[in-house]
């Protein structure tokens, strides 16, 4: 089923005028379109439509210099500052993999690009933004103070569609899974996880047993995992400013999965939002969306990976985080301690 835009894109264009200071996803919603939709109206209105493979985008993203990445679900946001090289496309699944910027991409997903050129208080904003099939945002790459605008205008040129609409069509969005699990299957489950050797082996062993993540860890149980309570991490974050331990921080969507790796610093408290305001990296996270929280256990032939993953109330993924790996072991005996230290969801 596909959802086409009722309003006239000059209808479009004059609210969002109206609304300058609103954000764009709140826009959409306010007009019960797509935020892809929203980018269309104003085709020929600093919106220019792109090929929207990961390998069409990096390709301009690698000659931009100095960029803020984000990528964010309907709960959290994930920005980081830095430089887009190491690119390594592939069927299923490409990446884009240093010390700043670290992506996985999985290309199925994307579906609508823009090149983006909008008027604000301090200058003209230029940003790549790439869509799924529903119309909602899969990534963003924001240009800064120091970024090559001529290496952008030659991408305009070079990759600008012939194609050019101001109306488009997107998909229904798929609503997230459930939490899917076989109880008589919990036996089989719990030794096959036992015998892993990568994380990666995990997702593949929910589907051998047609369960998925959240399902798995319902029915896991000790030592697998611990069903920690949902304000455990505010408590977590406020710990790791406190202690500096460096973890890796995964937030994603079914199209991207962006990654920070080292220590967080300053929290930054603002409604529902706790924020993490660090040089270099961002998190916006609404703590009143987590639902559930683990800590999950998998075993490697590095050993045991910890980490802690947040679920919003539909049993979507919000975020994981995990210690960073030193030298040859997986999990860090310091994030180990804090984690521990959490406290357990009260009916567990």
């Amino acid at each position: 089923m596909t959802v086409q835009a009722v309003l006239a894109p000059s209808d479009i264009r004059a609210f969002r005028e109206d609304h300058a200071n609103m954000r764009e996803r709140d826009v959409a919603d306010k007009l019960s379109i797509s935020e892809a939709q929203l980018m269309s109206a104003f085709t020929g209105h600093g919106v220019t439509h792109i090929p929207a493979h990961p390998d069409q985008v990096m390709e301009i993203a690698q000659t931009l210099g100095e960029v803020m990445a984000l990528t964010r679900n309907p709960s959290c946001v994930h920005e980081k500052v830095g430089v887009y090289d190491n690119y390594h496309s592939g069927s299923h699944a490409t990446m884009i993999l240093n010390e700043e910027i670290d992506l996985r991409m999985f290309p199925r997903h994307w579906k609508h690009a823009f090149m983006v050129e909008k008027e604000t208080e301090t200058g003209l904003r230029r940003s790549l933004q790439v869509f799924d099939g529903a119309g909602d945002a899969v990534h963003k790459i924001f240009l800064r103070d120091g970024s090559d605008i001529a290496a952008w205008d030659a991408a305009k040129t070079r990759l600008a569609l012939a194609d050019q609409p101001e109306i488009i069509e997107v998909a229904a969005r798929t609503p997230v899974e459930a939490a899917k699990a076989d109880p008589a299957k919990a036996g089989r489950l719990r030794a096959e996880w036992e015998k892993m050797t990568d994380t990666h082996q995990f997702l593949r062993l929910c589907s051998k047993l047609k369960m998925n993540r959240l399902g798995a860890y319902r029915i896991a149980g000790a030592p697998f995992v611990r069903a920690l309570a949902p304000g455990s991490i505010d408590t977590m974050l406020h710990r790791l400013a406190q202690d500096g331990t460096p973890v890796m921080i995964f937030v994603g969507n079914q199209g991207c999965i962006q990654i920070h790796a080292g220590p967080i610093n300053t929290l930054k408290p603002m409604g529902p939002w706790q924020n993490v305001l660090d040089p270099g990296f961002n998190l916006h996270l609404r703590l009143d969306h987590v639902a559930e929280v683990w800590a999950v256990d998998k075993p490697t032939q590095r050993g045991p990976a910890l980490s802690v993953e947040a679920f919003d109330a539909e049993g979507g993924l919000i975020f994981q985080i995990f210690g960073i790996a030193k030298d040859t072991i997986d999990s860090r005996p310091d994030w180990r301690k804090l984690v521990d230290a959490l406290p357990d969801r009260e009916d567990a």
